[in-house]
């Protein structure tokens, strides 16, 4: 079976960030506003810059977002940026500094966000109308009016950066579900739309398995039938209604970006005061044991299903079957500093590596084994969808006692289950909570940490 192997820029969202807190900053030193400490002011106004517009979803605007939507985007961030503003005041004891070159302050980066906001909307929009850049190809399964008009959608407004490649007619005599799947991996089709009023529940289920198993998003066209998930998000393109199957956290832009930022510091924190001196140490004593390398690597599955080097501490004797096979209790390969390293979960700590160089998360589901993820892929349900984020050291399963060996099917099912519950429902404390969980499971000890 094929995967999809790419996905779309993630870095445009993060930049437009970048160049309005460049704004923020250098617009600082424009006006005399006799503050005592500026550094400490353009830290202060940098990090609650971040939160707010992290509250306020700035800058998920979408690629259907019309252009009337971003006015009250604009409005409410700098009226709370204005709030936080007048508040340093206040907050840091600064009566001196000058309200009128605060007040020049705040209409000069309202001005000059708000012009490079709307001239980064109006040019991605060229760029994909013209250029035909950052487009994703879709197809639409049924034929009545709402889907004629969303082709025409598709096909007239460029700006949105969707190529319309084929439509599947249900009424045909020809029509099968199993024509779709094979023309969505043989043409590399990135979205799914369909009208839910042509498709039966069982046909309905069956497009949910196959977007979910193959990493494709799936987008409904509403009418009166009911539809049984929780997790769907309601959007517009032009004024035709759109429901997504599943919001996932982490692809916002924002988010994206907190949880990399929380990566870096927290993996460069392990690295420079853990590892520095432990892997010398720990070095000494895999060698005095056994022959072979200090550190194992291992072809893992990550983020889209593309394939990575996992880095470990080795606690095998070297063997041929390393790659192919799990840990087992009693596992006669383990050795004794092994056994150790293993209980303790130490063994993962050059995983962090993999977490700076940008291939794992601190926080996410746990990679398998190329050869154990091909075959999980096949038997159990949704285990594809793990792959819509970076896998990570930890997760929400191992801390809920689903860790290590995967003894019965019903193992690795509740694994999917929990890893899927921590991608829709992504949060920055959820991640500290996992981090302290797992920190506490290393010090008692774990039944399946062998």
């Amino acid at each position: 079976m094929h995967y999809k192997k790419g996905r779309y820029s993630s870095l445009m969202k993060p930049l437009f960030g970048f160049i309005d807190l460049s704004i923020i900053i250098a617009a600082v030193f424009l006006f005399k506003l006799n503050i005592t400490n500026v550094y400490l002011f353009v830290g202060y106004l940098s990090l609650l810059w971040i939160i707010i517009s992290f509250k306020n979803k700035f800058y998920e605007v979408q690629r259907h977002t019309r252009i009337i939507q971003i006015v009250p985007l604009l409005a409410t961030q700098i009226l709370f940026f204005a709030v936080i503003l007048y508040a340093y005041i206040g907050v840091f004891k600064q009566p001196n500094i000058s309200r009128l070159g605060l007040a020049n302050y705040l209409v000069t980066v309202f001005v000059i966000i708000s012009v490079v906001k709307f001239l980064n909307f109006i040019l991605l929009k060229r760029y994909r109308s013209v250029l035909r850049g950052n487009t994703r190809n879709v197809i639409v399964i049924g034929e009545n009016e709402k889907t004629r008009q969303l082709i025409h959608t598709f096909n007239n407004r460029l700006d949105f950066g969707y190529k319309f490649m084929k439509q599947f007619n249900t009424s045909k005599d020809d029509f099968s579900l199993r024509n779709c799947f094979d023309y969505i991996v043989d043409k590399e089709i990135d979205e799914i739309y369909f009208s839910i009023a042509e498709l039966s529940n069982q046909q309905i289920n069956q497009l949910i398995d196959f977007a979910d198993n193959n990493l494709r998003e799936l987008k409904f066209i509403p009418d009166n039938k009911d539809i049984f998930s929780k997790k769907l998000k309601y959007e517009y393109y032009d004024y035709i209604p759109i429901l997504s199957l599943r919001e996932i956290p982490l692809q916002e832009s924002l988010n994206k970006f907190l949880k990399r930022l929380f990566d870096i510091l927290f993996s460069s924190f392990i690295i420079v005061f853990i590892l520095s001196w432990l892997t010398p140490v720990l070095a000494i004593l895999i060698k005095l044991e056994s022959k072979g390398p200090v550190f194992f690597k291992q072809s893992r599955n990550g983020f889209n299903y593309e394939e990575f080097e996992c880095y470990k501490f080795r606690s095998m004797m070297p063997n041929k079957e390393a790659h192919l096979h799990q840990a087992t209790k009693g596992d006669q390969r383990i050795t004794k500093i092994g056994r150790f390293i293993r209980k303790t979960s130490i063994d993962e700590l050059p995983q962090f590596f993999n977490v700076l160089f940008g291939d794992m998360s601190v926080v996410g589901p746990r990679p398998h084994m190329v050869s154990h993820t091909n075959m999980f892929a096949q038997k159990i349900d949704k285990f594809m969808v793990r792959h819509f984020v970076k896998p990570g050291i930890t997760g929400l399963a191992q801390v809920s006692g689903f860790r290590g060996e995967i003894e019965e099917d019903k193992d690795i099912i509740n694994r999917v289950k929990y890893d899927i519950f921590y991608i829709e429902n992504w949060s920055l404390l959820l991640d500290l909570k996992i981090i302290t969980q797992t920190f506490l499971n290393a010090i008692k000890g774990e039944e399946k940490a062998y």
